[in-house]
Parts: structure tokens; sequence; C-alpha cells
């Protein structure tokens, strides 16, 4: 195998984490700075911190990844359609995050990795993107929803009596701690997907076998990337989830983040299946917003983030399935 190709594509592969890290940072923290819970600088250095600190809780969620999706070759083949999956997932990143959307990197990441087996004319495990990443798309916001509304009225039902002015402030100090498990959630679940293609990268190369351990430089590398992309910020996203869907405020962002926090831990250690933080975040500040009145939430902004969650996959998938094409053309 090609020392170039591999080097190339693990290389492509962190790249796919960074954007991941600035376009998903909002995800951990919008709440917690549009509530002023956090500052801005402070809410991205703790969610690196937490980001970094979430990747090494697992790898079942990297093993899913690696093996449960596709099929790839051994040799420049299936070096050239994981290559191609990378770069369908980026550019549609970068795409999104241009115009503030809210769509999903790892759903990105596994249509970039269908669209380019596809193009390669390799194997697909449709079971298996229906189990963990079909099913898993459409329950992941249902649930997150139903389970913000339910938080946020527990809240609402507890607090009933409190003086409002010191509840908000307690809430604003408790978003610290949801933020930082928000993050923490982020980093078990994204870093993972990243270290999973690493290893595809690695088993396709000929350096590792499936089953093998991960390596732990390979978490290292993949935990850093998401934390630095983290750092950098994703402030168009983050206007649109901290704003533009509703007006929260500390209460309200401590449910959401609660909620999502705790659906993304379930998930990775329960099921081992990789969700999408942004849906989960998005539909929980949806479900909290709806305990105000339904009207409170901004529902046309909240049909354009939902649109974009069902073209991510197809859109990924047809720009990786060109990138192989083009590959294929040119180098295989």
């Amino acid at each position: 195998m090609d020392t170039f190709a591999l080097v190339l594509t693990i290389l492509v592969a962190l790249g796919f984490a960074y954007t991941n890290g600035f376009h998903d940072s909002a995800n951990a923290i919008a709440t917690s700075v549009s509530t002023r819970a956090l500052t801005p600088r402070a809410a991205l250095a703790m969610a690196a911190v937490m980001n970094l600190a979430g990747a090494f809780l697992g790898s079942g969620i990297a093993k899913t990844v690696s093996e449960g999706l596709i099929d790839t070759p051994t040799g420049s083949k299936g070096m050239g359609i994981l290559f191609s999956a990378l770069l369908g997932a980026i550019v549609w990143n970068l795409v999104t995050w241009y115009f503030g959307l809210p769509s999903s990197s790892s759903h990105a990441l596994f249509g970039g990795l269908v669209g380019a087996a596809l193009a390669g004319g390799t194997t697909v495990y449709w079971s298996g993107v229906l189990d963990k990443i079909v099913t898993p798309m459409f329950l992941s916001p249902v649930v997150g929803l139903i389970v913000g509304y339910l938080v946020m009225t527990a809240i609402m039902w507890i607090f009933r009596r409190t003086n409002p002015h010191k509840a908000k402030r307690g809430f604003r100090i408790a978003q610290t701690v949801s933020a930082a498990g928000m993050a923490l959630g982020h980093g078990l679940q994204d870093a993972q997907k990243t270290m999973g293609v690493v290893v595809m990268a690695l088993v396709i190369g000929g350096v590792e076998t499936y089953g093998d351990p991960i390596p732990v430089w390979v978490k290292l590398v993949s935990a850093l990337m998401l934390s630095l992309g983290t750092y950098a910020g994703g402030w168009r996203i983050m206007r649109t989830l901290g704003r533009k869907i509703i007006e929260l405020d500390p209460p309200q962002g401590f449910a959401a983040e609660a909620t999502g926090a705790s659906i993304m831990f379930g998930t990775a250690f329960l099921f081992k299946a990789p969700i999408s933080t942004t849906h989960v975040i998005t539909s929980a500040i949806m479900g909290v917003g709806a305990t105000k009145r339904v009207n409170a939430v901004r529902w046309g902004v909240a049909k354009n983030i939902v649109l974009g969650w069902f073209i991510t996959m197809p859109a990924a998938a047809i720009v990786s399935a060109v990138a192989f094409w083009l590959i294929d053309l040119a180098f295989l």
C-alpha cells in the first residue's frame, strides 16, 4: 500500500475532525452563551477540554463506524473510497457552516461513506446503516423533543414557588455543569467517529486488522483535532441554536443541555449507536421552548433545520460519489 495515500487519508480524516469541532461546537455551548451563563471564550475552552476527555471514555462507536457500515477493499481502491467519503463530509460541513445551518457532521460522514462505497462498487451493509444510522436519526430527535419538554415541565413544577430571579441565578451556575456534560458527550460520540475512520485507513493500508485495540495515538490525535476545531468556534451556527429557534433563559438552557447529554451518553454506552449531537440538542431546545407556549418556538427556522437533516446524507453521498469517480479517473 502506498504510504503517501495512507498518510494523506489520515490527515484528511483529522481535517474532518477539525471541521466537526468548529461545526458542532455550538451544540455544547450555544445555550450557555445565549443565557450568559458562560462567556464565549470560556465556554469554548471548557468544551475543548471536555471533548478531549470524552474521547477516551469508550470505543464502541468507533467499532460501529469502522466495521458495521461498508466493506472497504484493501489497496488503492479502498483508500480512494475512504478519501472520497471524507472529502464529501468535509465539503458538506463547510457549506452548512457557511449558511449557519446546524446539520449533522456525523450524518455527513455516514452519507459520504455510503456514497463513495456505491460509486466504488463495494458492499454497503444496509442492515447496519438502517439499525445504527437511519433509525437513530429519526428516533433521537423525537426522544430529544419529548424528554426536553418533560424535563422543563418538571423544572417548572419543582421551582414553581421559587423566586424567579433567584432560580435563574442558580440555573445559570448549573449550566456550567450541563454544558460540560454536553461537551463530554460530544467528545464521546464524535471523536470516536474519526477514530473509526482512521482505523479503517490503517486496516486498508495493512497496518492494523479489525478487532485490534484502537492505538492510543489514534485516540489522542482524533480528540486533539476535535478539540482544536471546537476552540476555533462555530459562531454562525451558535447564533441559530442560541437565539433563532427561541430566546432561552437559564432554566431552559439547563433543561436542554441536560436532556442532550443524557441521550448521548445513553446511546453511546447502551446501544453503541452513533447519534447526531446536533439533532439531539436542537430537538431538545424545541421541546423545552414548547413548554412556554407552542408558538414561542420559531417553527419556520426549525423547519429549515429539519430539512437540512434530511438532505445531509444524500447530499454528502453525492459529493463523495463524484469525488470517487474523479479520483478513479485520474489515479486508480
